[in-house]
């Protein structure tokens, strides 16, 4: 049985349809990366999963239990925390502050506290006390990983967490998933990088209109392959 999976999830903003019948399966211990292009459906589904917006509940499946009905609060309380597109800190809170803020929802023991986000994130321990905002964007977006690692998820999911940032911030961010994986979580990633999806990724989805074109383990990928399935033409 999947840690996760979604089976023919629809989603709607109003009268506009996002997602159009999109499966996907995560597996325990496993790192999944969904990519495509701006307006593919990719933040949608991350939203979805994580009851942001509401769905058929068996359309969303947690160890075979159906959770797509749930609001986002109860998904949290299931195991799965998100670290939502552009960081989304508490500007009135400190560091510390903002990382205690992911324990709330979910208050299970586990490896994730603030000696060990700390450990992962040792700039963290030495800002602790200053604003999350007045941080630079690499240290924000460690703050927001950190603050859902504090639920002590089965599941993270990653919406767009290297955008903005300079390579050499988004190596040192993404040197933390084998600490992360490691603790016993999964974790799902959605990014506009190509070649940083196929390095850390199990298995990739790409996603065009809302809709899956493409799914595999990147060695079994052509970059033509690929190339047509983010885009929908021939190279």
């Amino acid at each position: 049985m999947p840690l996760l999976e979604t089976r023919n999830l629809f989603a709607r903003y109003g009268d506009f349809q996002a997602l159009f019948g999109v499966d996907l399966v995560l597996e325990a211990g496993e790192t999944i990366a969904v990519i495509g292009a701006n307006g593919a459906g990719k933040s949608t589904l991350m939203r979805s999963i994580s009851g942001v917006i509401p769905n058929k509940p068996e359309s969303v499946r947690l160890d075979g239990e159906a959770i797509g009905g749930l609001s986002s609060a109860r998904v949290v309380a299931r195991g799965i925390a998100m670290v939502p597109e552009g960081r989304r800190l508490f500007p009135s809170l400190t560091v510390e502050e903002n990382l205690l803020m992911g324990c709330y929802g979910r208050k299970v023991a586990g490896p994730w506290s603030l000696e060990t986000v700390y450990a992962l994130f040792p700039i963290l321990r030495e800002r602790r006390k200053q604003p999350g905002t007045a941080l630079s964007g690499g240290q924000q977006q460690m703050v927001a990983i950190g603050r859902a690692l504090m639920s002590n998820p089965r599941v993270l999911l990653c919406d767009e967490i290297s955008l903005g940032l300079a390579p050499v911030v988004i190596r040192d961010i993404y040197a933390a998933f084998p600490s992360i994986l490691g603790s016993g979580a999964s974790i799902v990633i959605v990014e506009q990088d190509i070649g940083q999806a196929m390095k850390v990724a199990d298995r990739v989805y790409c996603m065009m209109e809302g809709r899956v074109t493409l799914t595999g383990r990147p060695p079994d990928l052509s970059r033509q392959a690929i190339h047509e399935a983010y885009f929908g033409v021939h190279a």
